[in-house]
């Protein structure tokens, strides 16, 4: 089926309408003379229906047009003769940096641009850190592919330090997430913890002008950067939970695109998709979000699928844990079976805090 994605539409937001070569369907959606005159010349050179160009929204950061890349890469290489576009966008995320996420409204800051774009028919798809996804995606908005996943783990990063407990007291440590925040002063309530927003490579600049004794960040984020060296310790589960999704790259078009969809359907990875599906469906359940410290991380043993949950105190380190069992046809029961242990343990206190 071929869509008529770079065409304008009489009313509204322009939209993808489906071109069967039905002129009076056409007409009844609201397309214009021009495009109907032009119908059977595209249907006659689409080369079955087939996409010719794909162009892909992302933020301008380091990280965000690597990963970008990474999936252009694995789409062309099954789609070999699929032109692809990148369509770099700043986001208000982005640009905001004097103020945590919290308190500048949150992930979605990140998302808004790229969707907008879609909307727009400046885009066809945009590419995203999983983790910086709201749980609820803005209606009409699906996404056809979720890539195998990188490392879920956290990063220590400092050029003094090998670990947390080598820190003397009252050192600085830079975070710009209240879920690292929580954990870390959980284990050491005498340092000194404050905000560090920017990309992988101005925290690291930081770190390196001795602002900081250390930083915490995604081992996924530097490996992927290659400064993997920079990764003086890797915060590891059971210990050390991630946030929901950490690692995993999502891809996000428009429910009514179905020729994007099918493109994407062979990236999508079956296990990663499921064990994000049931870290995500707690954080969820808990209505969490960036004002919350929540961390989820899920794995598969054959077709069993484990879970364990966090929500903590980002000022007292106080936190609560559970972890449960499913099949993994039952991720997202899993997801709200272990969100119903943390609010039985008092993890709404801190929600509401």
């Amino acid at each position: 089926m071929l869509f008529l994605s770079r065409l304008s539409v009489s009313r509204g937001v322009n939209r993808s309408i489906p071109c069967r070569g039905l002129c009076a369907e056409l007409r009844c959606q609201g397309v214009t003379p021009e495009v109907m005159a032009i119908c059977p010349k595209l249907m006659e050179s689409s080369d079955n229906g087939a996409m010719k160009t794909l162009r892909i929204a992302t933020r301008k950061s380091p990280l965000a047009l690597w990963q970008t890349e990474h999936v252009a890469a694995l789409l062309k290489a099954q789609h070999p003769q699929l032109e692809i576009q990148l369509v770099p966008l700043s986001t208000r995320g982005d640009e905001l940096l004097d103020r945590s996420l919290a308190a500048i409204g949150g992930k979605g800051l990140f998302l808004k641009e790229l969707e907008l774009a879609m909307l727009r028919d400046e885009a066809d798809c945009a590419v995203h850190s999983l983790k910086d996804v709201p749980m609820e995606l803005e209606p009409g908005f699906v996404m056809p592919a979720i890539i195998a996943r990188g490392s879920h783990a956290d990063a220590w990063v400092s050029n003094h330090f090998d670990s947390i407990a080598a820190l003397p007291a009252g050192a600085r440590v830079g975070t710009s997430s209240l879920r690292r925040r929580a954990q870390l002063q959980a284990l050491r309530q005498d340092l000194r913890i404050d905000d560090l927003r920017g990309n992988v490579n101005s925290r690291l600049a930081k770190l390196d002008a001795g602002e900081y004794q250390a930083i915490l960040l995604a081992c996924a984020g530097l490996e992927r950067l290659g400064f993997a060296s920079r990764i003086r310790a890797r915060l590891e589960a059971p210990e050390w939970l991630p946030a929901p999704a950490q690692g995993a790259i999502a891809v996000e078009c428009r429910e009514d695109a179905a020729d994007v969809q099918a493109l994407f359907a062979a990236l999508d990875d079956a296990n990663t998709r499921v064990c994000v599906s049931a870290e995500r469906a707690m954080n969820r359940a808990l209505d969490g979000s960036c004002h919350v410290p929540v961390a989820a991380l899920a794995g598969l043993d054959g077709d069993m699928l484990h879970l364990q949950g966090l929500v903590g105190d980002a000022h007292t380190g106080v936190q609560v844990r559970a972890e449960a069992r499913a099949p993994r046809q039952a991720a997202e029961a899993l997801g709200q079976q272990v969100a119903a242990a943390l609010l039985a343990q008092g993890a709404g206190d801190f929600i509401r805090a």
